[in-house]
């Protein structure tokens, strides 16, 4: 679907339907004022269109295997460079066990082919969600990141997001495209509907958010800017899969990477966990508030009862932790440790995947 096909899509709905708000500008000389409202990152959203069928745990996968022990202990949560993870506060988590990786296309596969199950973005779109739309545009798809070949203005995101049809896991860029070869990658394009499902047949769950970022931090010890440390490139290299160069025309690849990378591409944390800064973000069970961290409790948090982003109030949506290859000094810093991002809970794209937890 060409730009302008799809802005008249976007138009007969009445719903924006990427909204990728993520200019965060880390220079010192930006205000907080500015900083916060440039802070808030939102992946490209769509209504909710058909809910994923509901699949039952099985006794496949249900093991521990490539999954890492988390002892329990205390931690400082947050970040003081985004407004919506405020206050640090002192957080206390139970031990758990965490994938080693994000979740392959060729773990999804297998849940797939055991299952049937079908993604949010292959599933027909309903009618009755996107009243006066011709029904031959209601094609089922997602959002892929489709850069412009020169410099365009961070304030309209529609430059580089464009909606697809026919994209899903399968074909996480389109139509053209195939994850055939790619099993190593982590499988984007799907939901939190869609990750949930695969969570419950794997005898597993999503994480807390408190659960991620303890893992990230490498348990209490570790306050530094990055999840990695304090260094940006330590010892001169690149040790996360993030956007380097002009956002979003020209990728430097300093990295080594247009796009994704295959899982365990760069240096485990110290508690042997892979990925957790860039590469894809990552769902977690917590609804979104802004303001949760103010009454949060400080033993094993599980988020608030409901959602609210008072930018898309009404719409239900959950925490995405990590960051993605997208993420940019330029642009979008929620790379860094303690930062937060969110998401409908139906929506999907090709920079967003997902790890399990499993309890003791």
């Amino acid at each position: 679907m060409e730009l302008q096909a799809l802005s008249k899509f976007i138009f007969f709905t009445v719903v924006v339907i990427f909204t990728y708000a993520c200019k965060q500008n880390d220079t010192a000389n930006v205000t907080r004022k500015k900083a916060d409202h440039a802070a808030l990152c939102k992946p490209p959203s769509r209504p909710s269109a058909v809910a994923a069928a509901s699949v039952e745990a099985s006794d496949r996968d249900r093991n521990t295997d490539k999954m890492i022990w988390i002892p329990g202990g205390t931690f400082q949560m947050g970040s003081g460079e985004f407004a919506d993870a405020l206050p640090i506060h002192a957080v206390t988590v139970k031990g758990f066990y965490m994938d080693e990786s994000e979740v392959t296309n060729a773990q999804f596969e297998k849940f797939v082919k055991a299952t049937g199950y079908l993604t949010v973005a292959e599933s027909p779109l309903n009618p009755a969600d996107f009243p006066g739309v011709p029904a031959e545009q209601l094609v089922p798809g997602s959002a892929v990141f489709s850069p412009p070949n020169h410099k365009v203005s961070l304030d309209n995101p529609m430059s580089w997001w464009k909606y697809l049809p026919n994209a899903n896991w399968k074909h996480p860029e389109g139509p053209a495209s195939s994850i055939k070869g790619k099993e190593n990658e982590p499988v984007v394009q799907v939901s939190y509907t869609d990750a949930e499902a695969y969570a419950k047949w794997a005898g597993k769950r999503l994480p807390t958010e408190a659960e991620w970022e303890f893992a990230a931090r490498g348990g209490g010890k570790n306050n530094s800017i990055y999840y990695w440390g304090s260094e940006k490139k330590p010892g001169g290299k690149w040790v996360a899969n993030i956007f380097q160069g002009s956002f979003p025309d020209n990728n430097r690849l300093e990295d080594g990477y247009k796009t994704l990378a295959p899982v365990k591409s760069f240096p485990a944390n110290t508690f042997g966990l892979y990925d957790l800064d860039g590469n894809v973000w990552e769902w977690c069970q917590d609804f979104y508030r802004p303001d949760y961290y103010k009454n949060s409790p400080a033993t094993n948090p599980k988020g608030p009862q409901d959602s609210n982003d008072p930018d898309e109030p009404g719409t239900v949506k959950r925490v995405q932790r990590g960051g993605s290859f997208l993420c940019s000094d330029d642009y979008c810093i929620r790379y860094k440790a303690g930062s937060r991002g969110k998401g409908e809970i139906n929506s999907a794209s090709n920079n967003l995947g997902f790890r399990c937890v499993k309890d003791k």
